[in-house]
């Protein structure tokens, strides 16, 4: 990632250090953003000493392109610095306004057991040559990362950000500290899913001593969106014609869940919540979307 160049770069740079010591740090997301809108500015408004309110304006404004979720993931790093600004009394700039959450529309892809198991053998099946760093680390590291994702209804987020010492293979117990909302929650793994990611663990570790990240990239950091996206997709497009992304695999778990519910009477309240903790919601009301693509509900 490229240094912050401009007159405002000491107060971004203390901005992510707080951000940072106070464990509520996107480095994906936040990080390009800031630079994103650093370069921006000393384009656009040159020789700036001090940031103004035309300059947050003008960047926050949804595009025309622009769906409100990515005008709200855009912006959200430019909002948090703005509100640390001013909790300092360092800006009098206002904060830009978020644009609002829309009813989400899309379907994800309903996957049959075929088509897991097929993707799954095919995760399995990954070559080690060369056996070079990056490809061994894939060979392991794919197979166990996806099927994660599919035991427990994980975030491919909480996965990546996964750290070593928040994994507990003794008693599979995972703490998920990095979560959509900051939500911090446990997740028990399945004895099954426990047993691989210990076998995965002492294999890993023979290329990656003593990593910080549970599934390592290189220089001890931790994989980025895009290793997600293009592992899972390398994979499903070589069996499959019709659309699907590896964050489907947590709708996935949440609706084979509700579907074993079906007739359970007040239990299926219990269950309920137990699942919307389970999967890190602050409300039960987000849990309860996956009404509206369980078959039978």
């Amino acid at each position: 990632m490229s240094s912050f160049q401009s007159s405002i770069a000491p107060l971004i740079q203390s901005f992510i250090r707080f951000r940072k010591a106070s464990d509520h740090w996107n480095e994906s997301s936040y990080e390009p953003n800031l630079l994103i809108f650093e370069r921006y500015c000393l384009k656009n408004y040159p020789g700036f000493t001090e940031l103004t309110q035309d300059m947050v304006d003008h960047w926050c404004q949804q595009r025309d392109t622009e769906l409100n979720e990515s005008c709200r993931v855009r912006i959200g790093s430019i909002v948090g610095f703005i509100r640390y600004l001013q909790d300092r009394g360092l800006t009098n700039v206002h904060e830009p306004v978020i644009p609002k959450k829309e009813p989400r529309t899309y379907i994800p892809h309903a996957f049959t057991a075929q088509e897991l198991t097929d993707f799954f053998c095919e995760c399995d099946s990954l070559g080690s040559h060369p056996r070079n760093e990056p490809v061994l680390t894939r060979k392991l590291t794919v197979p166990v990362f996806f099927r994660l994702l599919y035991s427990s209804g994980i975030r491919t987020t909480e996965a990546r950000l996964l750290r070593k010492i928040d994994v507990d293979l003794a008693y599979g117990n995972l703490d998920i500290r990095y979560s959509k909302g900051r939500n911090q929650h446990y997740i028990v793994l399945h004895d099954s899913m426990l047993e691989l990611m210990q076998k995965y663990d002492t294999s890993i570790e023979k290329i990656h001593p003593n990593r910080t990240y549970f599934f390592p990239a290189r220089n001890d950091s931790f994989h980025k969106r895009s290793w997600v996206q293009k592992n899972f997709h390398d994979i499903w497009y070589r069996l499959n014609t019709t659309h699907a992304t590896a964050y489907e695999l947590r709708h996935h778990y949440a609706v084979e869940n509700i579907n074993k519910w079906i007739g359970m009477g007040f239990a299926f309240d219990d269950k309920l919540l137990y699942l919307s903790k389970s999967m890190g919601h602050t409300t039960i009301e987000s849990t309860k979307y996956y009404y509206s693509i369980v078959p039978a509900l």
